[in-house]
């Protein structure tokens, strides 16, 4: 069976890391390690990362620093030049790995040998009408994240590699010292100019916080231009969709409906993050605990 990595870079995290290792142990197939990159945390993530890895000697739990210079690329690139699985998932801290995340991966990349790189949809744990939600994502990703014609890209979200294709590319990925580029759009684009196959599964799911829709329009705008200049610094490559337009449309609406839904489940004392997979987790250590008996 291939082993599967899971890196996780962490910066002042401490408010969803707990919840983002739980997801990642709780699965129905154990990753090979799990590996938080911590980059220079002012808060307390460092310690709530030891904490459960001391509190779950059963999961792979590594915790390792990259303290030479902040920022996310340095960081990723840390996390997966350290890893030693075959294959590199690449999730954030804020993010919740559905229980069968690693299976999904693993299937994926031992069914297609072809394949390097994979990507799926997200259901945005801290919004309303997830299930409308993942649906909606999972066939609008699935059609307008494409460059060079009809060929995949991978979401930084929700992504994983082959450990041969990262080091195929690892002395190539941009390094962004403007920071104004998307990371995960710059990896699939370096992956796509060597050739390698990246696939789309509607399975391999992850839950993500729509946090970055309640900052400001012109904040969340100068997000969104990133795929331009991600697009603008590697013109051998094309794309028709723009999913800057997409995204700066829905705006509005999620700016208006997050905060008041994050007011509801304060209200009701629900921590949404903790609860998205909640009840496959649940069956899950069920599963584990009859084993045991």
């Amino acid at each position: 069976m291939l082993k599967v990595s899971i890196i996780i870079p962490a910066w002042n995290e401490e408010e969803r890391i707990d919840d983002c290792l739980t997801c990642a142990a709780r699965q129905t197939v154990m990753p090979h390690e799990i590996i938080v990159v911590d980059n220079k945390s002012t808060d307390r993530t460092v310690e709530i990362v030891e904490r459960f890895a001391a509190a779950h000697p059963e999961a792979p739990v590594r915790l390792i620093h990259q303290d030479a210079e902040q920022g996310l690329i340095p960081t990723r690139n840390a996390g997966l030049n350290a890893a030693t699985g075959d294959v590199l998932g690449r999730v954030d801290a804020d993010c919740m790995l559905k229980p069968d995340w690693v299976e999904v991966v693993t299937a994926i990349f031992t069914e297609d040998p072809k394949a390097m790189g994979a990507s799926g949809p997200v259901v945005y744990y801290d919004m309303p009408l997830k299930k409308t939600g993942l649906r909606g994502d999972n066939r609008t990703r699935r059609l307008i994240y494409r460059a060079d014609g009809n060929r995949t890209m991978l979401f930084g979200s929700n992504m994983a590699l082959r450990a041969t294709a990262w080091r195929a590319i690892a002395g190539e990925v941009c390094r962004d010292y403007e920071d104004v580029m998307h990371e995960d759009v710059d990896i699939s684009l370096h992956m796509l100019g060597k050739g390698f196959k990246t696939v789309y599964s509607p399975r391999m799911i992850v839950g993500m916080s729509a946090r970055r829709m309640a900052s400001g329009f012109v904040s969340f705008k100068h997000y969104t231009d990133r795929f331009r200049n991600t697009f603008d610094a590697h013109p051998r490559h094309t794309r028709f969709f723009r999913p800057e337009y997409l995204l700066r449309m829905m705006w509005p609406f999620i700016h208006f409906l997050y905060p008041l839904y994050q007011r509801r489940m304060e209200r009701e004392h629900i921590d949404c993050a903790a609860m998205v997979w909640r009840d496959e987790q649940n069956r899950i250590l069920k599963g584990t605990s009859a084993l045991t008996h």
